[in-house]
């Protein structure tokens, strides 16, 4: 697994503090993106929280995902949680450290109180002594709330005096792309009320216990859920039910459980629960199995395979402007491109973290991670695999049929209906459902590179 080490530099740590207003909770920024560029301690709310026990259980629901490993928890994780300012709300993002968890806390426009929200995005530090002070809010007393330095601080500091060197891997990064993908193809698939999303998150195990088991299926049956022992009509894949854990700081405070997932078809899937609160949403993303996380998916790579989505992505990108929801319509009519095309962009934006997917507005929103997002393309295997199959020579297109040299081998790739199937192992092993393999993808290369020329000719 390739790897890198992200330095995380702070002014000071995050605290939670007396001041002349009340309690002040100072969340401290490091190095991100904005409007006006690239800052090192961006600067993005300074007001108050109206419901500040919710907030503080949801930011510690946020931090508890991106400090825990779900699979293999003998091993470490810890990466603060990624803030982004979107004019009306914040939106408090972290990925599971065995990338198969995405938690995310939208504050809305109602959860806040005092000013309005900059735009931008950057990491939080959200460390051990402030988690403890967070949990111990246990009135709805006034919580003055500052993302960012103070302003007197800003024309004083002499350099950061906080660093955190965390490692992150690849696929940390690609599974924030597939979550945002799998995400946009999820419906809601049921809305329980404050009681029955109680009774049926108590339910739920808290240890990993039961994961040997493989997915489970719920499927909504009159005001609440029900387990069922195969993928019915409507129902939502639960896999991994110990993985929702983070949930229950906040359960005492939902107004509503809404349950997200795509088209069931027999095969372990994604599936999105989000928790709905007074002036807040929190949301956990649960990949297809506990052993297995996004970065796999491959929901990415066809849009990652074309020139088109690149120059697209280029395109719309300018027309990108921190908002809080993107309408593809708006920017097809922006951009002179049509809608697929934009969608296709977007998810190739969604790979470098430039757009993120909001399923309660069904739409995706702009923000900036501040990591070198752009290697996750550079490392993804069956990408790089594939490009190196096309620019080697190894396929030949026959109409609808083409052959694949890989290896010592060949495989057959076939189109049908705008879909590549192969002989190969990956395709019998998972018939599309984690994305193309490497020769069909190596064939898709082939076959536009080959119509572009054709135009040329």
């Amino acid at each position: 697994m390739t790897r890198s080490v992200q330095a995380l530099a702070y002014s000071r740590p995050s605290a939670l503090e007396s001041s002349q207003t009340g309690a002040l909770l100072g969340l401290e920024t490091a190095g991100g993106l904005t409007p006006r560029g690239a800052e090192a301690h961006p600067r993005f709310f300074n007001g108050f929280l109206t419901s500040p026990r919710i907030a503080a259980r949801g930011l510690l629901a946020v931090a508890d995902v991106a400090s825990t490993r779900y699979y293999q928890r003998s091993l470490a994780a810890s990466l603060d949680p990624v803030v982004t300012g979107n004019g009306d709300r914040l939106r408090f993002e972290s990925f599971s450290g065995c990338c198969g968890v995405y938690a995310r806390l939208d504050v809305l426009r109602e959860g806040l109180d005092g000013a309005r929200t900059g735009h931008g995005t950057t990491n939080v530090d959200v460390n051990n002594p402030l988690r403890e002070a967070l949990s111990r809010i246990s009135a709805d007393d006034p919580l003055h709330l500052r993302v960012g330095p103070e302003e007197m601080a800003v024309t004083t500091l002499d350099g950061p005096v906080v660093e955190k060197k965390v490692p992150l891997p690849d696929r940390w990064l690609r599974g924030f792309a597939e979550a945002q993908v799998a995400s946009a193809g999820f419906d809601l698939r049921a809305e329980l009320s404050a009681a029955e999303a109680v009774r049926f998150l108590r339910s739920l195990p808290r240890s990993s216990g039961n994961a040997s088991r493989g997915a489970q299926w719920v499927v909504a049956a009159g005001a609440g859920l029900r387990p069922t022992t195969r993928p019915v009509p409507g129902a939502v894949c639960l896999p991994g039910p110990e993985r929702l854990v983070a949930l229950q700081r906040v359960l005492r405070h939902a107004s509503a459980l809404r349950v997200y997932g795509p088209v069931a078809d027999g095969a372990e899937t994604a599936s999105a629960w989000e928790v709905v609160l007074p002036g807040m949403r929190l949301t956990l993303t649960l990949s297809p199995e506990a052993s297995r996380g996004f970065s796999g998916e491959g929901g990415v790579l066809e849009a990652l395979a074309t020139d088109d989505a690149a120059a697209d992505a280029e395109l719309v990108s300018v027309l990108l402007a921190w908002e809080p929801r993107i309408e593809p319509a708006d920017l097809a009519e922006q951009s002179g491109l049509t809608v697929e095309r934009v969608r296709a962009a977007l998810t190739r934006l969604g790979t470098a973290g430039r757009v993120g997917y909001d399923l309660a507005d069904a739409a995706y929103f702009h923000r900036e991670l501040p990591y070198d997002a752009d290697r996750a393309e550079r490392h993804n295997p069956r990408l790089v695999a594939a490009r190196k199959l096309a620019g080697s020579g190894a396929v030949t297109l026959d109409g609808e049929l083409a052959s694949v040299a890989s290896g010592e081998r060949g495989y057959r790739v076939r189109e049908k209906d705008g879909v590549l199937s192969c002989t190969c192992q990956w395709w019998a092993d998972y018939r599309g459902r984690r994305g193309p393999c490497k020769h069909a993808l190596a064939v898709r290369m082939v076959r536009r590179g080959a119509t572009v020329a054709g135009g040329v000719r």
